[in-house]
């Protein structure tokens, strides 16, 4: 494991190796060690969101949106300041403007905050979608052929 020993970014020590399946958590939305998709194709972070609506505080924009149901845990509504708004090329490949937040993840019993474009993924198997940004320069990897090499796979039943 010594060649995959390297300095990069903020993170020092050994490479992580994650599957392509993982839970994770987000804890500023109420959302404990559910199972997302790892995507490197995905340059954004995609999570699952209902009646998403912007609104002023002061002069600040925020965002309110129901949050996915996932299994035991109920969606709530949850608010955000917007981070930014970013075009995204969708999974059909059509360009999107969506809302883009930043909060905090925990992965691999680590945690630092990535930025979740909200959109609706009600037709897809996992409510969120991990891209690449949220993984760089934290000595991740992720393996194409294993799930769950950092977490226990959940009961996807719910």
């Amino acid at each position: 494991m010594d060649r995959f020993m390297m300095k990069q970014g903020k993170t020092d020590g050994a490479l992580t190796v994650i599957g392509w399946h993982e839970c994770i958590s987000l804890p500023e939305l109420g959302l404990k060690d559910f199972a997302v998709k790892v995507d490197t194709g995905a340059k954004t972070t995609a999570l699952h969101a209902d009646d998403i609506e912007t609104f002023f505080k002061g002069d600040i924009e925020w965002v309110r949106f129901r949050s996915p149901r996932i299994a035991g845990t109920p969606a709530r509504i949850c608010e955000f300041e917007v981070f930014t708004n970013r075009d995204i090329t969708n999974t059909s490949g059509q360009p999107q403007t969506r809302i883009v937040i930043r909060t905090p993840m925990i992965l691999a019993g680590r945690k630092w905050k990535i930025d979740i474009s909200l959109t609706d993924r009600g037709t897809m198997r996992f409510p969120l979608i991990l891209g690449r940004r949220a993984l760089r320069r934290h000595n991740i990897a992720v393996h194409p052929g294993k799930s769950y090499l950092v977490s226990t796979k959940p009961n996807l039943e719910g």
